[in-house]
């Protein structure tokens, strides 16, 4: 597409009035004018499509031309660069996330239990295949030795990806951002050999899908940067003059009502959101402005000096405070034939003040919870919930949420992995839902069955195989009896049936008192 083709294109399809009222005041691609010429880092060819905008915008027959001052306001980053507008504030989404506990505890559950548990490099398919076609044992060790060199080389190339974050924190940042805005985006550096030699973390907030999908816009402060699309080394900088622009990999959750970026699970709760905000706000409000006192003084028969007065206000108002066990000495008049003096202190709010909207604030932690399909007991104390029914929603978290997202980022992750070998498969550590006890005891059976070799279960634990791990265990003729008796449970009916027996079965006992029986 030429630029004249594109100019044509981002005047077409600007709508800049709507998109002045949907853009925030805080988007940095909303810049208009005079501001957006002092961005930084643009080409000079960009200069240029910004003058032509310019001109074409208000233009009319043989050269005739708008001269009023709001021209230079029509055109924005978003038709500069050709990139498009989010369906929702990416800052304000960003900030929610601070300002909503349960929403913040929420995406800190799902980024811990899918990106924070580490990550390994398991084999791949094809290496396994080489390792079962080995002829010998020789050349089956000599595979092995190569495996675990490439292995290593492996971990210290991730670790060398990034002086500042380690891959995990990398995954950590990019996770959060995809569970707060919807978009992650993983940053990917080429070294001048076309090798991969950095990855790393973009802001969402800051990031601009261009609108024909050949790369990406970010804009911080006053300057911008473009990025191409992962894999492409052909696309020339559209924004700046980088002859070797970063690549990017887009992670999106996906929404049918937006094609250029993703939607995240608050948006489906964000009335509980703003519901939990004004709860909150009526609230502290109340703590703060209200004007009901504690106690009222009653004095009946007789009427107080103004020292008095003003005595009795100043003890209440400063003489009570941080100090315990106060006494308080009102003199009273004396008592009269007709009229008796009384002094009484009557309570006006002395019991506990609970906070108001407690069940609609429950309410909307179950919304908020629900959108983000997050069990209760994943960010808090659960209440009235059985261990057994907090187990098996750990169970639904783990199969329905985590390992389904889990498997999407691997295969993101694929991608860059695969430039640099196809030995292993780098695989996300799983929530785990059973000890380590219960475990060994899964293994143990599967060993003994034969569905699994030694290497695989060493592989689950993280240990090293073995040279000969690759066989199936082959148990002796005890074990199996073992194997048998413990799976038919035969010893324990056994156990029953001779304790349950009559003294026909056996030695006869002695009688009560006459202690054993003789052998």
């Amino acid at each position: 597409m030429s630029e004249d083709e594109e100019d044509r294109y981002e005047i077409k399809t600007g709508g800049q009035r709507d998109r002045q009222i949907i853009a925030p005041q805080n988007d940095p691609f909303a810049r208009k004018g005079d501001e957006l010429k002092k961005v930084a880092g643009l080409s000079d060819t960009t200069r240029r499509r910004q003058s032509r905008i310019l001109q074409k915008a208000y233009t009319g027959a043989d050269g005739a031309a708008s001269k009023k001052n709001e021209v230079k306001d029509t055109v924005d980053a978003y038709n500069l660069f050709g990139v498009v507008l989010p369906a929702y504030n990416m800052d304000y989404l960003a900030k929610i996330y601070e300002m909503s506990a349960p929403h913040y505890a929420a995406v800190k559950a799902k980024v811990a239990n899918i990106a924070g548990l580490g990550f390994d490099f398991v084999e791949s398919h094809a290496t396994r295949r080489k390792l079962g076609e080995a002829k010998s044992e020789a050349s089956k060790k000599r595979i092995r030795k190569q495996v675990s060199a490439i292995k290593e080389e492996l971990y210290s190339w991730l670790d060398a990806t990034n002086d500042e974050d380690t891959f995990s924190e990398t995954l950590i940042k990019v996770w959060t951002d995809y569970e707060v805005t919807g978009n992650g985006y993983l940053e990917i550096g080429r070294k001048l050999s076309g090798e991969v030699g950095y990855i790393g973390h973009i802001p969402a907030s800051s990031m601009r899908v261009r609108k024909v999908r050949d790369g990406y816009v970010q804009m911080i402060g006053d300057k911008a940067h473009f990025f191409r699309n992962f894999g492409d080394t052909e696309t020339p900088d559209r924004v700046g003059n980088d002859p070797r622009p970063n690549e990017v990999i887009h992670i999106k959750k996906y929404s049918p009502t937006n094609g250029f970026y993703g939607v995240p699970d608050i948006i489906a709760a964000q009335q509980a959101i703003v519901g939990n905000e004004f709860a909150a706000r009526f609230n502290l409000d109340y703590f703060e402005n209200k004007a009901v006192p504690r106690y009222v003084i009653v004095i009946k028969g007789s009427n107080l000096s103004s020292a008095s007065e003003a005595n009795l206000l100043s003890f209440f108002e400063t003489g009570l405070k941080g100090q315990n066990h106060r006494t308080l000495f009102v003199p009273l008049p004396a008592d009269d034939a007709d009229k008796k003096t009384s002094f009484e202190m009557k309570p006006v709010e002395a019991g506990t003040q609970d906070s108001s909207f407690v069940n609609y604030r429950r309410g909307n932690l179950s919304d908020i919870l629900m959108a983000h399909r997050v069990p209760v007991s994943k960010v808090s104390m659960a209440e009235n919930v059985s261990l057994a029914a907090s187990r098996d929603a750990d169970k639904n978290f783990k199969e329905q949420v985590c390992r389904p997202e889990q498997k999407m980022l691997e295969k993101k992750l694929a991608k860059v992995i695969s430039e640099v070998t196809d030995v292993f498969n780098l695989k996300l550590n799983e929530l785990s839902l059973t000890d380590e006890d219960t475990q060994s005891k899964i293994h143990e059976r599967y060993l003994r069955f034969g569905a699994l070799v030694p290497n695989e279960i060493r592989r689950d634990w993280g240990k090293e195989p073995l040279p000969d791990g690759d066989k199936s265990y082959v148990e002796t003729s005890q074990e199996k009896a073992e194997t048998t008796a413990t799976a038919g449970a035969t010893r324990t009916r056994d156990a029953a049936r001779s304790a349950n027996g009559t003294d026909s079965n056996g030695e006869g006992r002695n009688e009560q008192g006459a202690g054993r029986a003789s052998s």
